[in-house]
């Protein structure tokens, strides 16, 4: 049988050109063993082609018959198809609205490298963004009357990614980075430039949180305007940081080239400004992507830089890096190690966060390859129990990103669905599906039986607790 995948949530033309790439066949001859297999002689390569591309995706017929050439499991591939259809359009479909969008961001990151603090587009970046029908909801002052400092509700809203995930706070923060756009199209040039640095941290944050709802349009194109403003600003450090994030978005879909490519250009434009902590964190960003596309010694190369790294300095560190800490570092390289497929290290390393309280979203994004490196050693019973609790974890984040890193490991327990630890498992992922976060960019949620809707809590609301950094 071919060897699974990387870890992580596929998207089908990757996986596919994974898969074939594995066998050492070419796209002539993987259209050779399916019409051989299938009696239809018609199928050509560059109809494999435009599957690799994503410019179409192949129907049930010809999904069932690639199982059957490629020897994977069915769910394997039809999962990837699913998921590549929930993200909307293919990534290489011509006019598709994350392949504009991650084309747009590849060619400016490539300027950005060439000149981190020029002028990116010939233009300013500070072009109103489109507003949504309903200009204020939720009468948050958007259009008049007095708010707070834009820079303290930036702050307060990243302390409350720490409870919370992209389902409930993505809207806010697309409100926040349309306030701070129109601020900063109404101000004079020097409030404009004391600006800058705001208008580049809303739009990084504003594409982290979409993109941990799911929305990965709308998060590439956000953090396109914060490397333009980051650029215009001189704040090389930010530019960078906005890269990374972007780079993690694209690993999560399974772009792994992608990601690559924006991890290394962030660290390559930001080495020299960057802080101990940024550069470490920079430098993890490309281990996971190489390590995710195969490319074994990259990561350990990158691993290793990391490693020389003194960790996050907090004297040096940018604000907007508080989050950042050793043991985060630490599951980072677990997480990374897990990818490589070697467990045995990356078990302690991963366990203290997977197993932490406080952050919700962290524990079950670590615990889902917490779970996953111990499936590597095998120790079944283990890895469900620690899925259930990041499956637990996912429900209180309200992160799809978060619920979503369990759908690997619950594809790998399906080779050991006899035993007692999976079933228990199986049915808790059955009981908590009402309740798992919806990951179509929407800042909702899932009713479960017998609820009622609610709105998401704004942050700021006294009835849960501060962020705790």
């Amino acid at each position: 049988m071919t060897p699974f995948p990387p870890p992580g949530p596929r998207l089908l033309g990757p996986l596919l050109a994974q898969l074939r790439l594995a066998r050492g066949w070419s796209q002539q001859r993987i259209a050779a063993e399916l019409c051989a297999a299938s009696g239809v002689p018609t199928l050509t390569r560059h109809e494999v082609s435009r599957w690799e591309r994503q410019l179409r995706l192949p129907g049930d017929f010809w999904l069932g018959w690639l199982t059957v050439v490629l020897d994977v499991p069915g769910g394997l591939l039809a999962d990837a198809a699913a998921r590549s259809r929930r993200w909307g359009a293919p990534a290489g479909a011509v006019g598709g609205p994350r392949s504009r969008s991650r084309a747009a961001l590849l060619t400016l990151a490539h300027r950005w490298l060439a000149d981190p603090t020029g002028d990116l587009l010939g233009g300013p970046p500070w072009r109103p963004l489109p507003v949504s029908a309903d200009p204020d909801p939720g009468g948050t002052g958007l259009r008049s009357g007095p708010v707070r400092p834009v820079a303290e509700e930036l702050a307060e809203l990243r302390r409350w990614d720490d409870l919370s995930g992209g389902a409930d706070l993505a809207g806010h923060g697309r409100r926040r980075l349309r306030r701070t756009a129109r601020a900063f199209t109404d101000a004079g040039p020097d409030e404009r430039r004391r600006l800058l640095p705001v208008l580049a941290e809303a739009a990084q944050l504003s594409g982290w949180l979409s993109a941990d709802a799911g929305d990965p349009a709308g998060g590439l194109d956000a953090y396109r305007l914060a490397l333009r403003a980051a650029g215009a600003a001189g704040d090389r450090a930010l530019g960078g940081h906005v890269l990374g994030s972007a780079s993690h978005l694209l690993a999560g879909l399974g772009d792994v080239d992608g990601a690559l490519t924006l991890a290394r250009t962030g660290y390559a434009g930001s080495r020299g400004a960057a802080s101990p902590g940024l550069r470490a964190l920079l430098l993890h960003r490309v281990a996971l992507a190489a390590a995710l596309g195969g490319r074994r010694r990259a990561a350990r190369q990158a691993l290793t830089a990391a490693g020389r790294l003194t960790g996050p300095d907090p004297g040096r560190e940018p604000a907007w890096l508080y989050w950042l800490d050793d043991a985060e570092l630490a599951a980072m390289t677990g997480r990374t190690l897990v990818a490589l497929d070697r467990p045995g290290p990356a078990v302690p390393l991963l366990d203290p966060v997977a197993r932490g309280r406080g952050r919700p979203r962290r524990a079950a994004v670590y615990g889902g390859w917490l779970a996953r490196g111990l499936l590597q050693l095998g120790e079944v019973e283990q890895a469900c129990a620690v899925a259930g609790e990041a499956l637990l974890d996912a429900v209180r984040s309200g992160s799809p990103r978060a619920a979503g890193q369990l759908t690997d490991v619950r594809r790998r327990l399906a080779a050991h669905h006899d035993e007692p630890a999976v079933r228990r498992y199986a049915a808790q992922l059955t009981a908590a599906g009402p309740w798992l976060p919806v990951g179509a960019g929407r800042p909702t949620r899932r009713r479960g039986p017998g609820r009622t809707p609610r709105a998401a809590r704004r942050p700021g609301d006294t009835t849960r607790p501060p962020g705790t950094g």
